[in-house]
């Protein structure tokens, strides 16, 4: 296992020999248009992440857990991973934070400890990913990508709790 790293760069250079392709020249440009990218995309990712930490700092999602209690608990889903089902299509490392904290508070192998595994492993981080992607494209406008992304990351959620409860 650790030599795959090393086997897919001597490949990529046999490759570029065979090709005759200039391999470093490829690799500077290619580094070239990430550090591009990177600038692209930084002020749709500063904008998340501020409004990620506005909204825990200021107490918000604790009122929004409150609010959606109920009507998740109607469909399956327990009151202490809504949290992580509000926070996962903001930011990855904080809904990772708050899978850290349901395990260190009800462990890994409850009920509630399996759904939060299962959300955080079937969701995905939309607005990251939506940045990245689009603004890299250089498109404006997005139709209905985001919204079915946060419709399927409200289904699987929901499917996931219901398969922990039947599993």
């Amino acid at each position: 296992m650790n030599y795959v790293v090393p086997v897919l760069l001597i490949t990529v250079l046999i490759y570029g020999l065979i090709k005759r392709v200039n391999v470093y020249d490829g690799f500077v440009l290619g580094a070239k248009k990430s550090f591009d990218l990177s600038l692209s995309i930084f002020p749709y990712l500063a904008a998340t992440f501020i409004m990620v930490n506005c909204l825990r700092a200021s107490g918000l999602d604790i009122y929004l857990v409150r609010f959606l209690a109920p009507p998740f608990q109607l469909v399956g889903v327990p009151t202490e991973v809504v949290q992580l089902m509000l926070l996962r299509p903001f930011t990855g490392s904080g809904s990772l934070a708050v899978l850290a904290d349901v395990y260190k508070q009800y462990g890994v192998d409850s009920y509630v400890g399996r759904c939060a595994s299962c959300i955080f492993g079937s969701s995905e981080t939309v607005f990251y990913v939506a940045s990245v992607y689009f603004a890299g494209t250089k498109v404006k406008r997005t139709g209905f990508a985001i919204p079915i992304a946060l419709f399927c990351n409200l289904v699987g959620g929901i499917a996931a709790c219901l398969l922990c409860r039947v599993m």
